[in-house]
């Protein structure tokens, strides 16, 4: 009985606001939760931003229809899933995901919603639940499944420090620094190899 938690963005897909920066030539939306571990303050910026250059949700969904998982992680997600069973933890929102969730195959999503009004523009956000990605992995230890994750993030470390092994994979090297407990994974097959060899362990103490 073990599950496997994944965080989405910069683990199996590319940072979305990232990218949007990219296509809008404004480069604060670049700012991520890579840098800025307060998520009300880096959404409350995002909001700010979007509504200070007029940009709408509409904006942000084209640019998403055009992105692609990364390299080997639809490959990753489908060996992973025919092991374990698999649930994504991400603080991306609902109306964000769709494109990039049917390009993976449609793993079970936990995540947020945008407040968005009649004109199109996003003025809120809901949060499922605060920290939601560590209750997440302890409401599942509760069940008694043994927890394998892994992400990249400021806000995936409480997730990897509740479960039973977490991982880093493609960390910036800040975190990497602040974290060091958390093993780190420079590709899919390492974090496949390391996930095995948990699950073992797990397995063997149980």
């Amino acid at each position: 009985m073990q599950v496997v938690c994944l965080d989405l963005e910069g683990v199996l897909v590319p940072e979305i606001w990232i990218a949007f920066s990219q296509r809008t030539g404004i480069p604060e939306f670049s700012r991520t939760t890579r840098e800025e571990p307060d998520y009300d303050k880096l959404m409350r910026f995002r909001i700010d931003l979007l509504a200070q250059h007029g940009l709408k949700l509409q904006d942000i969904q084209e640019v998403i229809g055009g992105m692609q998982p990364l390299e080997g992680a639809k490959a990753f997600l489908d060996t992973l899933r025919e092991e374990f069973q698999v649930i994504i933890l991400s603080d991306t929102f609902y109306e964000f995901a769709d494109p990039l969730m049917r390009q993976l195959g449609r793993p079970t999503l936990f995540c947020h919603k945008l407040v968005i009004d009649e004109q199109g523009f996003v003025r809120d956000y809901r949060l499922r639940q605060p920290d939601q990605k560590r209750h997440a992995v302890n409401a599942l230890k509760g069940l008694n499944f043994q927890v394998m994750a892994a992400g990249d993030s400021y806000n995936d470390t409480g997730m990897l420090g509740a479960a039973h092994a977490g991982f880093f994979i493609h960390p910036p090297a800040s975190i990497v620094e602040q974290f060091p407990q958390f093993p780190v994974n420079h590709d899919y097959a390492q974090l496949l190899a390391n996930f095995r060899a948990a699950s073992r362990r797990l397995l063997a103490a149980a």
